[in-house]
């Protein structure tokens, strides 16, 4: 193709001598143009630094979740420390006080459906096995029962997949695709936008990773108790069946496959193979 003369613009170079010069032929079209070059790459700049913060916040996000739960348990543990003889209390004072704290978790346990953990034997159940141990084997045994307690509560689903707004409840609904008919629903849906991240909300393995019916794309994650969460309609999958999930770890992302009408996260809780209310998992304090 011919370029007009007019078309090109010429640009001379001098050296500090003003002795040589070197010449360079632009088209007039790229200088014209150039605040827009520029324009162009300052906004990649900022959306490079917003990404960056963004991304920076999310894990910030990620681990404040992640280290909530240990943080409360933690505190608990801590309660089991040695009292001061200078205060005139019994260490059975102190246990019967930790014991009653560890009934009311075992009883939001029993609420979610769950096997309560026993404290028979511990020290302080008022047995004569119980009676017979020094204050340090009494303190020796809860430290290893809190230890359990907390990999137990580890491995129960609790808290939030993603926080947002619920935009349909567990049990019977209209049917979205036939609105003269009514449907099971056997989770909750979540509000979202596509590409918004799915956390997992217990220590577990992946069971599954694919493409499931009219869940879509889903995830569905193993967990002790006889325990298991479902994640449907997911628009991108990051993990893999076998692998080893943490509580708060992302699994995949928002999205719109399988059987469902616009962009949400659906999350079930099942036990047994069975599908139960999530709603009660959302919290302990239930």
């Amino acid at each position: 193709m011919n370029i007009k003369h007019t078309d090109i613009t010429t640009i001379i170079v001098l050296n500090k001598n003003k002795q040589h010069t070197k010449s360079l032929q632009i088209k007039t079209k790229h200088l014209n143009r150039l605040w827009h070059y520029g324009f162009g790459i300052l906004a990649v700049v900022v959306c490079l630094i917003g990404g960056i913060l963004y991304l920076k916040h999310q894990n910030e996000n990620k681990e404040a979740e992640k280290k909530l739960l240990m943080a409360q348990l933690i505190k608990l543990k801590g309660a089991v420390a040695a009292p001061k003889a200078d205060k005139g209390v019994s260490a059975q004072t102190y246990i019967q006080s930790i014991q009653l704290k560890l009934q009311q978790i075992n009883e939001y346990l029993r609420k979610r459906g769950l096997k309560g953990f026993s404290t028979k034997g511990v020290g302080s159940s008022g047995a004569a096995d119980g009676a017979k141990l020094s204050d340090k084997d009494v303190y020796l045994n809860y430290d290893e029962y809190l230890g359990r307690l907390v990999s137990a509560v580890g491995y129960t689903p609790m808290g939030y997949p993603r926080i947002s707004s619920f935009t349909s409840f567990f049990g019977y609904r209209s049917d979205p695709f036939n609105t003269g008919s009514a449907e099971f629903h056997p989770g909750i849906d979540f509000k979202g936008q596509k590409g918004d991240e799915v956390k997992c909300t217990a220590n577990g393995s992946v069971v599954f990773a694919g493409w499931y019916g009219g869940y879509g794309n889903c995830v569905r994650v193993a967990h002790g108790n006889n325990l298991e969460t479902l994640y449907g309609h997911l628009s991108r999958i990051i993990v893999k069946v076998g692998q080893q999930v943490a509580v708060g770890e992302k699994v995949g992302e928002v999205g719109s496959t399988g059987h469902s009408t616009g962009t949400h996260l659906h999350y079930e809780v099942r036990k047994n193979g069975r599908p139960v209310n999530p709603v009660n998992f959302l919290t302990l304090n239930k």
